[in-house]
């Protein structure tokens, strides 16, 4: 098929072989790509409760059918495998470069199995590929393992992991392009626990091929223009970044505050989007083919670095109650550096900092630098003492705030779902955002279901946030579309002006088959529906589908926009079972059957 390459990479790192395979076309049609083939394939080559840091894991590094072309932020790419986090299906995602470039290289994706036996790095130049030694690599900081293998170079991208991958940390992410994250669900651990450092690609090639090309700038031409129009994607976002949604969202008091013990901030303009704009903005960042420009370059004292998005502004911010701009600036960097999931580091920070409030962690733990809310200081450095694993708390930390509140015995103090720290968005004033981290086959996200678009910012239409009537279903069809957005090899934050006819379209041209809105939409349910199946047999139980007791039992207080309010996950919850066709959390003979799905 079109806009395919038709073939994968095979690495066997503990043999040390490499292996071009096809492509199976009809696995393909059937999940799309990135997220969806690479589940599928992970889901028939291990057995889901395989040790997730053990050499029998795979990890695979996915790209979709609209990667490396020209449809609007055609770039993305997914990295499958079983999560070290939670022992649950992982699939993170990226844009940047990196994931166009492998797609230019001839390469649909990368299976990784086995494990080195020192760190190595897969290094591709088009039809060439090896694994070279990584030993003077191996204790890199992002930024150094870019500027070590020549990824600033027009035709280069690197992938990578940094300390906290290499130390085996449950919250570390894989980054490219030196400041873009495949940041959640543990997958750097996993490629630390392989001796893979990094992806090096170099291509000469910018070219992926669609069946009809002319149909294909037509829509794609078509869809950009919509992206430009919208107030979100056109405007918003281009203007202030994804913290515009800062005074947004602590507007109708669903801001998390002091590790969700509010939600209401006093000082929101302190980390705005509008703030960091006026006053440390350089530019925008674009991914590769990307007409929206989400992405910030600041200042940092007198470096130029990549900037915080919303949710580590909110987390570093909000959540540890700090206002310093500066210091959540610098806390980010030291994620990117380290290789460090923003969210799940930041929070697990201010869980620590709550422990500490309660007494629960003691001073002498803290080497000097107390855990308290609002203090700069603390986010910097515990940041640097999760990525380096340099000290006892440190390391604990770098587990996750589940595993560091268990251990202080205060387990109901971490902040999220199946083991992953919820993100930005408080699922006591809105309804429909909580349901959908309760049902997340990843753990506590966002962003596989974003329901957030419709119930705050009326895209494509506005609802209720406080209303628990019909959020079983806009969930269900916003996960649905999700999975199959990040199958195709797109950003989801097209997904404010697209809709699934929109992709339908985009893959019709790509592939010169007729593809419709319903059958990208079953694709999606598919996709949703096997990764909870991965789950089943992972070991998951329905209990998992939950949400913290704070959002479930205390109402929201001090808010007016969303006073006294709770998570109704008990009222939606057996109502998105019955959408799902599911039972007791997973789905039923039928359902399997229906979505074809062996």
């Amino acid at each position: 098929m079109k806009s395919y390459n038709g073939k994968l990479l095979r690495v066997n790192l503990t043999e040390g072989t490499i292996k071009k395979e096809p492509l199976d076309e009809d696995l393909a049609r059937k999940y799309i790509g990135g997220r969806g083939l690479g589940t599928k394939i992970l889901m028939d080559e291990i057995d889901p409760q395989v040790d997730p840091l053990s050499p029998e894991n795979k990890m695979l590094v996915m790209t979709g059918p609209l990667s490396g072309t020209t449809a609007s932020t055609g770039t993305r790419y997914m990295v499958i495998t079983k999560g070290a986090l939670n022992n649950m299906i992982a699939s993170s995602n990226s844009g940047g470069h990196f994931g166009a470039w492998l797609k230019y290289a001839g390469y649909d994706g990368i299976i990784f199995e086995g494990k080195a036996a020192s760190p190595v790095y897969l290094d591709i130049h088009d039809d060439e590929v090896e694994l070279k030694d990584a030993s003077a690599l191996w204790g890199k900081t992002s930024e150094e393992v870019v500027a070590a293998l020549g990824g600033d170079d027009k035709n280069s991208s690197v992938l990578n992991i940094g300390p906290a991958g290499e130390h085996l940390s449950l919250l570390a992410g894989i980054m490219n392009d030196t400041d873009r994250a495949a940041g959640r669900t543990g997958v750097g651990a996993v490629m630390g626990s392989k001796n893979l450092k990094a992806i090096h690609v170099v291509t000469e090639n910018r070219r992926t091929e669609a069946a009809d090309p002319d149909k294909f700038r037509e829509v794609s031409n078509a869809n950009t223009k919509m992206l430009k129009e919208h107030p979100v994607t056109g405007e918003g976002l281009p203007t202030f970044g994804t913290a515009v949604l800062v005074n947004i969202i602590n507007g109708i008091g669903s801001l998390p505050v002091k590790n969700w013990q509010s939600a209401l901030n006093s000082d929101p303009d302190s980390f705005s989007g509008e703030t960091m704009a006026d006053e440390r903005l350089v530019r925008n960042n674009f991914c590769h083919h990307c007409t929206i420009g989400c992405g910030r370059v600041v200042k940092m004292g007198d470096k130029v670095i990549g900037g915080p998005e919303y949710e580590p502004l909110w987390a570093y911010g909000s959540s540890c109650d700090v206002h310093d701009l500066d210091a959540i600036i610098e806390a980010n960097y030291w994620c990117n550096e380290l290789g460090l999931d923003a969210i799940g580091a930041a929070s697990t920070i201010a869980a620590g900092m709550e422990l500490y409030q309660i007494g629960a962690i003691p001073e002498a733990d803290c080497e000097g630098v107390p855990l308290e809310f609002g203090s700069g200081k603390a986010i910097v450095e515990w940041t640097k003492h999760m990525g380096r694993a340099d000290n006892a708390l440190g390391k604990l930390m770098a587990q996750g705030s589940w595993r560091l509140c268990e251990h202080y015995g205060h387990p109901e103090l971490s902040m999220s779902v199946k083991k992953q720290e919820m993100p930005a968005y408080d699922g006591r004033g809105v309804q429909g955002i909580g349901l959908n981290y309760a049902t997340s086959n990843r753990g506590g996200c966002h962003v596989r279901g974003y329901t957030i678009s419709p119930e705050v910012l009326g895209a494509p239409m506005l609802v209720d946030r406080t209303t628990t009537e019909g959020k079983a279903e806009l969930v269900k069809v916003f996960q649905d579309l999700t999975a199959a957005i990040d199958s195709l090899g797109l950003c989801l934050f097209t997904s404010f002006a697209l809709g699934a006819g929109e992709y339908a379209a985009l893959f019709s041209a790509a592939i010169g088959e007729d593809i419709s809105a319903d059958e990208i939409m079953t694709i999606g349910e598919r996709i949703y529906n096997i990764e909870r199946q991965f789950n089943k047999l992972a070991g998951m139980k329905p209990e998992d589908d939950t949400l913290p007791k704070r959002l479930l039992d205390e109402p929201l207080t001090d808010n007016e926009a969303s006073e006294g309010m709770v998570s109704h996950l008990d009222v939606m919850l057996p109502e998105y079972y019955k959408a799902r066709g599911w039972v007791d959390a997973f789905p039923t003979e039928e359902t399997l059957a229906r979505l074809e799905i062996v």
